[in-house]
């Protein structure tokens, strides 16, 4: 363990370290690449490793081991002896491997901890922002990376939102600032104390909510992992002032000296949190005279202009408008951002309207939290849900949301949960199951049993609650597949997915 007490910077000695990477994701390949560039002998190992990958490493000098089945180690890992292994975000910390290198006493890094260790590879080293949550994330890092744009600093957005933060930390020109996304796997692998700690300068969790059980083991994993986030932050730990979780999250964190708690949410601010006030966002933290006076930052038709004013998405401006103040944003910055800001796909995307009815994708709501918010947006749905569940429940989701269903098409592999829900919970609604198997065929099925049912005034909603990976590659993929059964419907164009499922319950 010596040896790596004292890698803490990209320019100490990392030559001839050996390391083990786990995986060959779009992260797996990013650490083998930096490793590879710093000297150290590297081996990926991984199951099913992508072709495009795997032909670079050979031309940057690192081995690859392609696994049969990732249950035991090969012997070509204990002839590599590795002296630390760095894990790719979606390897259990169960997982076989890992144990194996626990057994040896090998430590095991995710890439966060790497990305900090070698953040200074570029002078001066940029301040982080974390954010995490179970939903939002990707929105809010994109609004406050904008912010901080429009606020004249050099930054990147990065991490889960795509780009791995060791490849922002390589870019030779440098950043002020990266506004960092964190899942709840990174931040499973991420240390709150020594060498490999990330020090932000604000960081904030937006929500927490039922979501990834299957790999944490439970929901208290699940929630310290999460809480991970606020350890070490020097200025302001920002929090939802609707989820008491995450404000006991603060409360419990270690932090530096003078860091503050600031709330965020869509109430009249107290001194020290960010809310609104009539039309208007407005800061009650970061200036001189918080209890007596607010600063205007925008107003809510800006917040409709960049396609945010659902409760989700004004959650999500308000953490934003936190943090970047945090770093000092001017409030013509977080203005600016508003107004030139466009959400992403799959996010409450409508997809067209056609007699009345409004057609919605938001196939990014993998989890019962994020289809929560999209329900709540509309008053009469045709519920289009169901998928992989990841080992949550949708009962409760059924529950609260009941009243504005007219309908449900139930698509997915785990499907019988999802009617378990509605028949105890919600019986009288009309219910339909999609039961093609085949990708191809699922998405028509479910727009024309949709359509049979929608009436003027409805909105149909792809909020799954669930992840895609069931039946598509991934939410977007399921999102494009709505989209275009979508149009293919209203247009009046044929198809041959075969015969409409029966409805159950109608």
């Amino acid at each position: 363990m010596g040896r790596l007490d004292e890698l803490t910077s990209w320019h100490d000695d990392w030559s001839g370290l050996r390391v083990l990477v786990l995986g060959l994701g779009v992260t797996g390949f990013a650490v083998a690449d930096t490793l590879a560039e710093l000297g150290a002998r590297v081996l990926v190992a991984a199951r099913d490793p992508d072709d495009e990958r795997a032909g670079i490493l050979p031309v940057i000098g690192v081995d690859l081991l392609t696994l049969d089945d990732d249950l035991a180690a090969p012997a070509e890992l204990d002839a590599l002896d590795p002296q630390l292994v760095v894990v790719s975000p979606g390897y259990r910390p169960d997982h076989p491997l890992i144990a194996w290198a626990r057994d040896r006493g090998t430590p095991v890094w995710g890439d966060i901890e790497l990305a900090w260790r070698l953040r200074d590879k570029v002078a001066p080293a940029a301040e982080w922002i974390l954010i995490t949550g179970t939903n939002g994330k990707t929105t809010t890092t994109q609004l406050t990376a904008t912010m901080l744009l429009d606020d004249g600093r050099r930054v990147a957005p990065c991490g889960n939102i795509g780009v791995p933060v060791l490849d922002a930390i390589r870019d030779p020109a440098g950043f002020d600032m990266l506004v960092v996304e964190l899942s709840s796997f990174q931040l499973h692998w991420m240390p709150v104390s020594g060498p490999g700690a990330v020090h932000p300068l604000a960081s904030a969790c937006l929500n927490l909510a039922d979501d990834h059980y299957d790999w944490h083991g439970s929901a208290a994993a699940y929630a310290a992992a999460k809480a991970k986030v606020y350890a070490n932050t020097r200025v302001a730990c920002v929090y939802n002032l609707g989820d008491e979780a995450t404000m006991r999250m603060v409360e419990e964190a270690e932090v530096a000296e003078g860091c503050r708690a600031i709330g965020f949410g869509a109430a009249v601010p107290s001194p020290s949190n960010v809310g609104v006030v009539d039309e208007y966002i407005v800061d009650r933290a970061f200036l001189d005279d918080r209890q007596r006076s607010a600063l205007e930052l925008a107003s809510l038709d800006d917040v409709m202009t960049a396609g945010l004013a659902t409760p989700h998405g004004l959650a999500n401006v308000l953490a934003a408008a936190a943090l970047a103040r945090a770093a000092g944003a001017e409030p013509r910055a977080v203005r600016d951002a508003l107004r030139r800001f466009t959400v992403d796909a799959h996010r409450t995307q409508l997809v067209l309207t056609e007699d009345e009815i409004a057609w919605v994708d938001d196939s990014k709501a993998t989890n019962p939290h994020a289809a929560a918010s999209a329900l709540s947006a509309y008053r009469s749905v045709v519920w289009i849900v169901g998928g992989l569940l990841k080992g949550v429940d949708v009962a409760p989701l059924v529950l609260t949301h009941r009243d504005r269903l007219r309908a449900v098409i139930i698509i997915g592999s785990d499907r019988s949960p999802v009617r378990a829900a509605f028949e105890r919970h919600a019986p009288e609604l009309p219910l339909f199951e999609v039961e093609q198997e085949q990708t191809e065929g699922v998405m028509p099925a479910a727009v024309r049993l949709a359509a049979g049912v929608a009436l003027a005034g409805d909105t149909v909603l792809l909020a799954p609650a669930a992840a895609s990976m069931d039946q598509f590659a991934d939410y977007a993929d399921r999102g494009n597949r709505f989209a275009a059964a979508v149009r293919q419907h209203v247009k009046g164009e044929s198809d041959d997915h075969g015969p409409t499922p029966a409805p159950r319950g109608a």
